[in-house]
Formats: structure tokens, C-alpha cells, sequence
């Protein structure tokens, strides 16, 4: 249930009302909550209107009942589009008639009844582009964030230079994550042989 994952999440949705980021001069990337199997058309309307946006999707190979085969993009957030503009151009696009409303972070400022708009730093919005673009293993999004066992550097294949954390499954796989603060942590199967462990970090 796409909406769902928007409830679970650390980031919590508010109207568009209900919106109270302080304002700033530079873009950043946002989040707006849109309506499901619709993130690819607001992401249309969004270009057409001048505004960056990214929708997280992974190119897969359907396999239909008749047999027919036929590669797709896959929306692997559903019901997210990011968004990138300065906070004056978001309180413009809040409006539009099919954006239902953007992130505010959760964890700031907890005593407060406004809450700051949720917004993601581009180091993970690269991370994240980089993984779906690059893997052909499916990448699959968890809404916790979690701390697991050691953390590690992929040394050769299609994610050469992404870090994370690996998991060992209980069917002897591997999982590499990789963690996005306010959105959860973005998991692929990895090859053990492929990544490296980091130095612990000392103090």
C-alpha cells in the first residue's frame, strides 16, 4: 500500500497548510507526497513547469503471463517525488493541484508545533541515483533506519565506491545497505567478494 510508507517513515506528512521551513535562498531537495502510480506524470508536470524533480525508479525486465517481455521502470519509493527548488519556489508548488503536501522532519524540532520541511542533502540524493542507476539487482527501500554489522566499501562491479553496511541473510546471501537518514535505507544483494571492510572509527 504505496501510502502507507509515508506514515511509517521517521518523516511525517502535514498539509500543505501546515508548512512553516524558514525560508531560504539556495535549492535543496525536498519531498512531496503525491498520489500513487502517479509520481511519473507530477514529475512530467513539474519539468514542464521549469522544476527540477526526481522520481526513484530501477529499469526491471516484466515478464508477462502470455510470455511477452518488456523492460520497466520501476517506482521504488511510491507516492514520493523529490523536488528540488528554494523554499520560496516550494511553498509555490505546495499549491498545485496534484501535489498533496511535502515532508517535514519529524526529529527537528520535536517541541515544536511546526516542524521544519524535510529536506535531503545531495551527497544521499546522489547515492541514491547512483545505486538504481548502476545495479542491475534490485534495489529495495526500507523505511527504518537501522545500525548492522560491519561496515564496508564495494571494491569492484557496477556500485565500485558506494559504502555501506552488509548483512548476512539467513539463506546465506548478502545484503549490502546503505543508509538516507530521514528517508530509511536503500538495500541490494551484494557478492561478499566484492566489497572490503572499513577501518572502525577511532574516538
Amino acid at each position: 500500500m504505496p501510502d502507507t510508507w509515508t506514515e511509517h517513515t521517521i518523516v511525517t506528512a502535514v498539509s500543505s497548510g501546515a508548512d512553516g521551513a524558514v525560508g531560504v535562498a539556495e535549492s535543496r531537495w525536498y519531498v512531496a507526497v503525491v498520489n500513487a502510480r502517479h509520481e511519473k506524470k507530477v514529475a512530467e508536470s513539474l519539468a514542464a513547469r521549469g522544476v527540477d524533480s526526481y522520481v526513484a525508479t530501477q529499469r526491471e525486465m516484466r515478464v508477462w503471463a502470455n510470455g511477452r517481455r518488456r523492460a520497466v521502470d520501476r517506482v521504488v519509493i511510491p507516492a514520493v517525488v523529490f523536488v528540488k527548488c528554494t523554499e520560496a519556489r516550494r511553498r509555490e508548488i505546495v499549491a498545485l493541484p496534484f501535489i498533496n503536501r511535502f515532508m517535514v522532519n519529524r526529529m527537528a524540532g520535536a517541541d515544536s508545533k511546526r516542524r521544519p520541511v524535510a529536506t535531503i542533502p545531495e551527497r544521499q540524493m546522489a547515492t541514491l541515483m547512483f545505486m538504481l542507476g548502476q545495479t542491475e539487482t534490485p534495489v529495495d527501500f526500507s523505511p527504518s533506519v537501522f545500525s548492522i554489522h560491519d561496515n564496508v566499501r564495494v571494491v569492484r562491479g557496477h556500485l565500485k565506491g558506494l559504502e555501506g553496511q552488509i548483512i548476512a541473510n539467513p539463506d546465506g546471501s548478502h545484503t549490502l545497505a546503505v543508509s538516507l537518514d530521514l528517508l530509511g535505507g536503500a538495500t541490494v544483494k551484494i557478492d561478499p567478494l566484492d566489497v572490503e571492510k572499513l577501518p572502525d572509527e577511532q574516538g
